[in-house]
């Protein structure tokens, strides 16, 4: 059983091609975030609805479906909000009410695993960005206390992170669409025969680039989503 695990693509297609071409799989994990920052919200969510064995919704999903604040960082919140409004009209009614009614967590058997699926944190689901790759092993165990399954597995910080912490394994898979760890290149992760393998797929991000320059956004927020695509940090 081969699990490929993915989170925060948020609106890049190029990206997520990569990731599928590069990686055969069993199951699809998704851990939130489809939406916001790039310029392909419809291939994203059509990709995501039929073929996502389980996916569960992020900040920037609650935020374009039901018309509340992402939380997110403020140096980014410009960007998010300016593209979200794009995405509203590009995205049907359908799409929409999708992205509103993912599950907050997930909690699954596959192959004789135990999976727990949150965007940010089994104790803040959507907008806890304190469970980094650094966090001290303490901090870990008592977020995901209440979790009784294997692997927990989120996303939202946009950093790759595979952590052991007792019985039990944090896996961020880290991001599709936008990584934040000077690593352009696409993230995820694969779960084969109990063991977590994290990668990176090389895309074309000037496609990704083009697209976004097409949106039509204000100058200087096209440029630094502009950066963020191609140096992998905010």
């Amino acid at each position: 059983m081969k699990i490929l695990a993915v989170s925060d693509i948020h609106a890049n297609w190029p990206a997520l091609e990569a990731v599928i071409a590069a990686e055969s799989f069993d199951c699809l994990f998704v851990g939130g975030d489809l939406v916001s920052y790039g310029p392909h919200p419809r291939q994203v969510v059509d990709f995501v609805r039929r073929h996502a064995t389980v996916a569960v919704r992020g900040n920037h999903d609650e935020a374009l479906a039901h018309d509340v604040d992402c939380r997110c960082a403020p140096s980014s919140k410009p960007l998010a909000e300016a593209t979200r409004a794009i995405h509203r009209t590009l995205l049907s009614r359908g799409d929409v009410e999708f992205l509103g009614a993912l599950p907050l967590t997930a909690a699954l058997e596959m192959a004789g695993h135990g999976f727990f699926c949150v965007h940010a944190s089994p104790l803040e689901h959507l907008y806890r960005y304190t469970l980094m790759p650094e966090a001290p092993d303490d901090h870990l165990r008592h977020e995901i206390a209440s979790v009784h399954e294997e692997y927990v597995l989120l996303g939202h910080t946009h950093f790759p992170m595979a952590r052991r912490i007792g019985a039990q394994t944090v896996i961020n898979p880290g991001s599709v669409g936008q990584p934040r760890d000077g690593d352009p290149r696409a993230s995820y992760a694969v779960i084969e025969d109990g063991i977590v393998t994290l990668k990176r797929a090389a895309y074309d991000t000037d496609r990704t680039i083009a697209d976004l320059r097409a949106l039509g956004l204000p100058p200087d927020i096209r440029d630094r989503l502009v950066a963020i695509l191609k140096n992998g940090r905010a």
